[in-house]
């Protein structure tokens, strides 16, 4: 079909590569898709450890792609497991650093030697993933960076180099560094973030040791986002312009074009082979569809910590006895490894008591869930993926931030956007059964509901009209960064 259009030989190729975890693959996957509905041929990089995830949980023939769109994997440099877990993320990012160049230089070589693919003319790759900047310099394609994070997020790391400066970071070893006080440190010198605290700032701030591995592997990569064509952001300028507006004097154009999920219904249609192609890690249930279509609207609290959190037996027992109080039916994806160094389970007593008014899964399709009308609340780690589907949905939100710019995420969906309520780093079950209670049927979640409501018009039309801010900005980075029309 496509030969009437264009040659093979003229038709751009951009190749993604997503940093690889799971919350980095899904909207590097979107991002592919859209580009492949504009006619790019794609080559999409994972691990050699993801690939094969992929290939175990999605079937043998999950990543056959398609003629234009294709499947390759370079190694990450980590001793091989052949477990299914996220793997530990400090020893991931200084594996790529180090050893993701020369094999990825390797494989665009190989794929410039064939004669069955147009030549690669471009590459976005996840902004954790920069040593992909080096070999588009040499082959003299643009590179476009996806930080795959909430803009408040990405201008948070983007000053991480000043609070080494200021002495804020690395924490002395001999204080008690965590006490509220310390915590409740100001932070009024990042441009356009008002009323920030120490706890507010990524959580990888917070180490005594000068060599940390993400202290300073977030401070090279957001220097080196400095040499990208453009970088694109997953958000949408009505929720967070004046944050993306600080940025754009420090880096390079920066785009907003997303919500990405929202963006893809309209381009992608679901059951076409492009749209089938999947991206989780982990074997989807859908049961717990099934199980929402016999409930009333907003009804159910959602659950999900997302995909690499791991939290303590205890801690998990206390969300769970903390739900079971609040008498509300409940939705909780309980991935098998989110006991650190244990199975995750919850006690007997905890699944008679709640029998009737629960769903548990190892893993769901969680876009479907927050759009679904029974979802009433979702009780989160805010995670960027999560915190923006949940605003798409209308769903407002219990933030439980856990670590990197979950912390920042929920300073912004508690004070700014006014969608959600925090919890204490040390759960207890009364503190979880009143702040759900408040969520669903109180007051305040009464408002945070219209809140989100509103925040997801916004989000619709940003995407959805051929003037959207988010529309426009796609079809900008496509002519003119990735196309140099």
């Amino acid at each position: 079909m496509e030969s009437h259009v264009v040659s093979n030989a003229q038709k751009p190729h951009v190749v993604c590569v997503p940093y690889p975890a799971q919350g980095h693959i899904n909207p590097m996957l979107k991002v592919a898709k859209l580009l492949h509905a504009k006619g790019f041929h794609v080559t999409f990089v994972n691990t050699i450890y993801n690939h094969n995830r992929l290939l175990r949980s999605r079937g043998p023939n999950a990543l056959d792609g398609l003629p234009s769109f294709r499947f390759e994997s370079i190694p990450d440099g980590l001793p091989e497991i052949d477990v299914d877990v996220t793997q530990d993320i400090p020893a991931l990012c200084e594996s790529t650093m180090k050893n993701g160049l020369a094999p990825f230089k390797e494989l665009l070589g190989r794929i410039n030697a064939g004669d069955d693919v147009p030549p690669v003319s471009c590459i976005v790759s996840d902004g954790c993933m920069s040593f992909t900047l080096d070999a588009a310099e040499e082959l003299g394609v643009p590179e476009v960076l996806f930080w795959t994070t909430s803009a408040c997020g990405f201008l948070t790391y983007l000053h991480f180099y000043r609070f080494i400066e200021k002495d804020l970071s690395p924490l002395k070893a001999d204080e008690s560094y965590l006490t509220k006080e310390h915590l409740d440190t100001k932070i009024d010198w990042i441009p356009s973030m008002k009323n920030l605290r120490l706890k507010d700032i990524p959580s990888f701030i917070r180490t005594t040791n000068p060599k940390d591995i993400m202290l300073n592997f977030i401070v090279r990569e957001t220097d080196r986002a400095k040499r990208a064509s453009a970088i694109i952001l997953n958000t949408f300028d009505d929720l967070e312009h004046d944050v993306i507006q600080s940025m754009q004097s420090i880096l390079p154009p920066v785009y907003s074009i997303g919500p990405l999920h929202l963006l893809a219904k309209q381009e992608i249609v679901e059951d076409s082979e492009i749209g089938r192609l999947g991206s989780n890690l982990w074997k989807e249930e859908t049961a717990c569809m099934d199980w929402l279509n016999t409930k009333t609207p907003n009804s159910v609290v959602y659950v999900n910590f997302g995909s690499i959190i791991v939290m303590t037996a205890k801690q998990l027992e206390e969300f769970a006895w903390g739900l079971a109080a609040t008498g509300k039916e409940f939705l909780w994806v309980i991935r098998p490894d989110l006991v650190a160094g244990d199975v995750a389970k919850v006690s007997p007593e905890f699944l008679t008591e709640t029998v009737d008014r629960r769903m548990l899964a190892s893993w769901c399709p969680q876009e479907k869930v927050l759009s679904h009308p029974a979802i009433g609340g979702f009780l989160t780690h805010n995670g960027w993926n999560s915190t923006l589907e949940s605003l798409c949905g209308g769903v407002p939100m219990v933030c439980w931030p856990f670590f990197a710019e979950q912390q920042t995420n929920c300073k912004f969906c508690c004070d700014e956007w006014e969608v959600g309520i925090e919890i204490g780093g040390d759960v207890n079950r009364e503190e979880v059964e009143a702040v759900v209670r408040e969520l669903m049927d109180g007051e305040k979640g009464k408002k945070m509901r219209e809140k989100a409501e509103e925040w997801r018009r916004l989000a619709e039309k940003a995407t959805e009209h051929e003037f959207g801010s988010s529309v426009v900005n796609f079809e900008k980075v496509v002519s003119k960064i990735l196309l140099g029309e």
